[in-house]
């Protein structure tokens, strides 16, 4: 389509939004925004890019940050992984790049955590170059004006999308190309009941013409959740409280929570208190349950966490009865380590 890009772009200047990482040109910023905004709404991402571009003014600040500070502001934002690529990312620009964000495509994406997606992005956005962004928003506009029906989460798929994006791209211009597409996806070309009579090609929609805009883009694969059920055990002890951080290779790795009984299915309290699992963290410790709280439902992307507290007042010193790998510390500092959101959610209701 020969006016596809001069359409989207005229109607881009007039209907962008003002968003800080779209005022400059340092590849670092510009990064740091597109990993934020992954799997995360523009007004949700707002205030932890700003917060992260306050604290970590340079990819040198990052880089030499501590990881407990890196994971503290990302608090709350879920897909924690991204975080930690993040971090080790800036370690590798620094060291290896002398702290100057490499501005080749390839050398972008070899940067941990940097896909497909992101290396486009900041090569189109901070470097001018023509890499085409394929983005959520991107598919769907591509599959309704072009009235592609190959699913976007097949291989195939992918790679027609992103030959197509790369036919389209203005080569002159390829950032604002890029932008100019994905906040057309997002702005107009909404997932639900978009409001096709003002589209600026609508004239050239083949979803439109066809009355089949509900029914692109097509996505043939359906992931499968999975529940997990967390008991966690508050131990408190005169005016102390027992964290653990989580180091193996699950969710919410170098976060703190609670020790944690994770059963199979729901237990009742009485079922719970009997388990061997149980007896073995509680052992022959001298303790009252001073409560038990209500279900808590947290939802992530493959997995639904079904989890209640159990507060526990220790007779006896935390030290002496639990393991070396659990911390002790004042219940009221426990607000300056980095925790899921779904305990964050507990310790609001504390």
């Amino acid at each position: 389509m020969k006016h596809f890009s001069p359409k989207i772009i005229a109607w881009y200047e007039l209907n962008k939004r003002n968003l800080p990482w779209r005022n400059t040109k340092d590849a670092y910023l510009i990064w740091l925004s597109e990993i934020i905004l992954q799997q995360t709404r523009v007004d949700q991402g707002m205030a932890y890019y700003l917060k992260f571009a306050e604290n970590f003014p340079t990819v040198k600040d990052l880089a030499k940050a501590e990881n407990d500070k890196v994971m503290k502001l990302w608090q709350g934002l879920g897909y924690y992984s991204r975080a930690r690529n993040l971090h080790t990312a800036a370690k590798t620009v620094h060291t290896v790049y002398k702290g100057k964000f490499p501005d080749s495509y390839d050398d972008i994406l070899s940067l941990k955590g940097v896909g497909d997606y992101t290396a486009a992005a900041i090569a189109s956005f901070a470097f001018n170059k023509p890499h085409a962004v394929v983005d959520g928003n991107v598919f769907r506009v591509l599959s309704r004006v072009f009235g592609i029906e190959t699913p976007i989460d097949s291989s195939l798929g992918k790679k027609e999308f992103y030959k197509l994006a790369n036919e389209l791209i203005d080569k002159k211009n390829p950032g604002t190309h890029n932008q100019a597409l994905m906040e057309l996806g997002s702005l107009q070309c909404k997932p639900v009941n978009p409001d096709c009579s003002v589209c600026p090609i609508n004239m050239h929609c083949y979803a439109f013409a066809k009355k089949k805009v509900a029914n692109l883009p097509v996505k043939e694969k359906k992931t499968k959740v999975r529940n997990r059920y967390f008991n966690y055990i508050v131990f408190r002890q005169k005016g102390s409280i027992a964290i653990q951080k989580r180091t193996a290779k699950d969710i919410w790795v170098n976060l703190h929570d609670f020790p944690l009984i994770e059963t199979t299915k729901e237990l009742s309290e009485e079922q719970l208190f009997k388990s061997p699992e149980w007896k073995k963290l509680l052992g022959k410790t001298k303790f009252s349950i001073k409560s038990v709280s209500k279900p808590y439902k947290h939802i992530l992307s493959h997995q639904k966490i079904y989890a209640r507290f159990i507060e526990i007042d220790s007779k006896e010193s935390l030290k002496a009865v639990l393991s070396k790998d659990v911390l002790i510390i004042k219940k009221k500092d426990i607000r300056k380590y980095a925790v899921p959101r779904l305990v964050e959610i507990y310790l609001d209701k504390l």
